[in-house]
């Protein structure tokens, strides 16, 4: 028996040939696209239903007219699918369609983003032309096995002898930068900016103002600076979604510099605006508040992003990073700022009331502290550091007695010795912003500020 097939009589044995070549042309067909609605929009959290979307994924809300609205799933309950917009959400109503693109968020990176200045979305924000990157990475990065990391035996140079010599950082070491507003801690990361040793240097601008993005890279990195730079910048009128975005771009342009074997800065401005994103995010689908209105999401994210940090495989790259932690009210106690001392490798905390005695940088040497010191310097430096922490500490506690005159001299040789170092010990803490102090520099100003000692000098 045959059949017909375009006026063509061919036998039922070539069925199965036919067969097999039907379906190997389905196999290049797209995949329909189921497409949803949207139902309730409150504040920045969009609603829709009928939609199926991994967390993560984006979607496109169409409005009647002009461009697509992307949005991000954040969270799901029965069949409603909770979306935050990336960017304006003016022109949508009521039932307007949604449509999953069946894709997640990715970073460019390439060394051809150096010199770049992105958004939140890896789109440029100078006019430089579009991006080239050499690859796409994932926004989330990749888990690194804590057994297979580097230790940290590198003292890295900041430029800055408060640091180098008190609070010494290593490569690969994760510190946090601890102050109110209006202390210095962007005049501060600016000058480890300029004077750290680091082959790449990533600035990520989370939520902080938008004229400070200019100002940074203009007056702060410079175009010597700026070459060897990528800076990320989601200012404060972003929505939540792009200024949680910022921050995670940021890091997995550091991951991949750090996998080609650069040892790279990661400056982030700030950790708490970080965490400020994900508590509006999260309040905004219904997660309950816990701590002074932070949900316990935002307390599972911050390890998440800073474990990224750090050092690679063994003879790979690192990143050592630098975190800025606003503590509002000069409240050390806040609950981002206690996650963060909890999680970071050391924290620098800088001081309202040097700052207003015009000592600069305003580093609380008795407030701080470097957890790999001990691992990463001779004996000797970390003998005299704990000396100066000593006899600055003995005058701090003393400091109203003295300043009244309430002290008699000889009373006690501890706080005699504390007053006779103390001029020399604020001097060796100051430091002008264009000044950059090497860290064998730090090392030989530490052990000459003991000696002559100062009793001595004067009795000569």
């Amino acid at each position: 028996m045959t059949d017909q097939e375009g006026g063509t009589l061919r036998p039922f044995a070539d069925i199965p040939a036919r067969l097999a070549r039907r379906s190997k042309a389905l196999e290049n067909k797209v995949p329909l696209t189921v497409t949803g609605k949207l139902t309730r929009m409150v504040g920045l959290t969009l609603e829709a239903v009928g939609i199926q979307a991994v967390v993560g994924g984006r979607c496109l809300v169409m409005p009647p007219a002009g461009e697509p609205v992307e949005a991000e799933v954040v969270g799901f309950a029965g069949d409603k699918t909770y979306l935050m917009p990336t960017g304006d959400i003016r022109g949508l109503v009521p039932n307007a369609k949604v449509i999953p693109t069946n894709k997640v968020c990715e970073a460019p990176a390439g060394m051809a983003l150096l010199g770049r200045i992105l958004d939140g979305a890896g789109r440029p924000l100078d006019a430089k032309g579009p991006l080239e990157p050499d690859t796409w990475v994932p926004l989330s990065g990749r888990p690194i096995n804590p057994l297979a990391r580097h230790p940290i035996d590198t003292p890295l140079d900041v430029g800055v002898a408060a640091i180098n010599a008190m609070l010494t950082v290593g490569r690969g070491q994760r510190m946090g930068l601890f102050a109110g507003s209006g202390v210095g801690k962007s005049v501060l990361l600016g000058m480890m900016t300029k004077y750290t040793t680091a082959d790449v240097i990533i600035v990520g601008i989370v939520g902080e103002r938008g004229r400070e993005v200019k100002e940074f890279i203009e007056n702060i990195l410079g175009e010597e600076g700026m070459a060897r730079s990528v800076v990320v910048a989601t200012p404060a009128d972003n929505s939540p979604l792009m200024r949680l975005h910022g921050a995670m771009l940021a890091t997995s342009i550091a991951e991949y510099y750090r996998d080609q074997g650069l040892q790279v800065l990661l400056l982030m401005d700030s950790l708490t605006r970080y965490a400020q994103a994900q508590r509006e995010i999260a309040l905004a689908i219904g997660e309950p508040p816990a701590t002074k209105g932070y949900p316990p999401s935002v307390f599972a994210k911050l390890p998440q992003l800073v474990e990224r940090a750090g050092n690679g495989d063994k003879g790979g790259g690192s990143i050592t990073a630098f975190y800025t932690v606003l503590t509002e009210g000069d409240d050390q106690q806040d609950p981002i700022a206690d996650a963060a001392r909890a999680i970071l490798d050391g924290h620098i905390v800088l001081s309202r009331g040097l700052a207003e005695m015009g000592h600069y940088p305003a580093i609380d040497i008795e407030a701080s502290i470097s957890r790999v010191m001990n691992e990463i310097v001779s004996p000797g430096h970390m003998q005299q550091a704990r000396r100066l922490k000593q006899l600055y500490s003995t005058y701090e506690q003393n400091r109203d007695l003295i300043s009244v005159g309430a002290y008699s001299k000889g009373s006690n040789p501890r706080i005699d010795e504390a007053i006779a170092y103390y001029p020399r010990i604020m001097d060796f803490l100051s430091q002008h912003i264009g000044e950059a102090v090497q860290f064998e520099q730090s090392l030989a100003g530490l052990a000459a500020l003991f000696q002559p000692p100062p009793a001595a000098q004067a009795k000569a």
